[in-house]
């Protein structure tokens, strides 16, 4: 007998684009939309090169063994989230099927599980029902769920009024101590604090030596690697690589790598309404060798001006995890739009980088909206240099950033 919990077949996932199929949707919004779509027909399609779906699933197949800590990999867009909600029973799939054995616990998106009407602890034992636990058996984990998520103040609180990391907290909790035979996690653990991931990365780790399943998705791939033994990598929602963690690891890296070096003008894969984008990206250094300590210089040509345009980047280093965050103050001198580019110039005295290979996701706001989106956007290499005077040698594993600091003793 087969030891898989969780088994899919030639699993695929369609979504209309332009429409909101994931929510609940009142009489006044259906009207609308129904007038704005026989308008539409009424003009006539205008757009017939657009397509009007999107494949987020293609064909997957898989299966996960009971007690197995599995780590889904893959760029913004792939077909993760889409696949732990189908194996949450939270949509159904377009073609294909899942089959999953046993309790699961899930933690999809910030809030997911969890009612904003309902109080704390009301939703605590909501969740325990919606497992199909008694509530005898959810009253023994309790104090432990409240311990774990640190809202004991608000437990008679509607949730409506907690803030994202009590949500978080509570959610989690929850989804990890009524044990669950399998655990789904995305990565909404962003949202908390440091201290509270550490507890979370702890809790699953239980959860995994305890012989329950874990599926997680994450872009730290040194949390996956500490959490998980196999990983699976997913592009354009179909299964790129199916084996080992350090296997799959390499291969997403490997595939970030090849798309910083595709030219801007060139990437289809970016996400934001694109009323203005990234145009072209620049790396280097005022004295021209970027390295530890030296002076560095990013630019950031956009597509057109905007005086309300802004700039912000992440860069990660070789294990994507992220290491430093800049976002612009610098604006645009004008109010309307105009043609030719406009340069967002971000100066440091002294990289603090360990030498290395890092990139770069960089996006564009304006208007209060994403404008521009473009993960990978860039690479870059640091040679081995001098800060506060001391040579700085390759990173060694314990850390990518190097801090000018001083040492006395008696």
């Amino acid at each position: 007998m087969s030891d898989d919990v969780i088994r899919t077949e030639q699993l695929s996932k369609r979504y209309a684009l332009g429409t909101t199929t994931e929510r609940y949707e009142t009489a006044r919004s259906a009207l609308s939309r129904s007038v704005a779509s026989a308008l539409r027909r009424g003009r006539g399609n205008r757009r017939r090169s657009t397509p009007d779906h999107i494949w987020a699933l293609r064909d997957v197949t898989l299966t996960v063994a009971e007690g197995e800590a599995t780590a889904l990999i893959g760029r913004n867009g792939s077909g993760k989230t889409t696949l732990l909600k189908i194996l949450s029973r939270i949509t159904e799939p377009t073609r294909g099927w899942a089959e999953v054995e046993g309790r699961v616990g899930s933690l999809l998106e910030v809030g997911a599980g969890v009612h904003p009407e309902l109080t704390g602890r009301e939703n605590i034992y909501l969740a325990g029902a919606v497992l199909g636990m008694g509530r005898a058996e959810i009253t023994r984990k309790f104090d432990e769920i409240v311990e774990f998520a640190e809202v004991g103040d608000f437990l008679d609180t509607p949730m409506k009024r907690y803030s994202s990391g009590m949500y978080v907290r509570l959610a989690f909790s929850v989804a990890a101590h009524l044990e669950p035979d399998i655990l789904l996690v995305d990565e909404v653990l962003a949202v908390g604090d440091a201290a509270f991931q550490r507890k979370c990365l702890g809790k699953m780790g239980d959860v995994a030596a305890g012989g329950r399943t874990v599926l997680f998705v994450s872009h730290n791939m040194a949390l996956v690697q500490a959490l998980c033994a196999r990983g699976i990598v997913l592009e354009g929602g179909a299964v790129a690589i199916d084996g080992p963690v350090t296997d799959a690891v390499r291969t997403y890296l490997a595939t970030l790598e090849q798309l910083s070096s595709i030219d801007l003008a060139d990437r289809h894969d970016r996400r934001g309404r694109g009323d203005v984008r990234l145009g072209r990206i620049e790396i280097d250094a005022n004295d021209g060798v970027l390295a530890t300590g030296s002076s560095a210089r990013f630019t950031f040509v956009l597509t057109e001006t905007r005086a309300d345009a802004s700039c912000f980047f992440t860069v990660y280093n070789h294990l994507g995890q992220p290491v430093a965050n800049f976002n612009s103050d610098v604006r645009a001198t004008s109010d309307e739009r105009k043609p030719g580019a406009a340069e967002f110039v971000c100066e440091v005295d002294e990289l603090p980088l360990v030498p290395g290979r890092y990139r770069i996701n960089a996006a564009v706001r304006a208007a209060g909206d994403l404008q521009d989106l473009v993960e990978a956007a860039a690479a870059f290499d640091v040679e081995p240099g001098r800060l506060g005077g001391r040579p700085v040698l390759r990173d060694s594993g314990y850390g990518s950033v190097a801090i000018d600091h001083r040492w006395t003793t008696s």
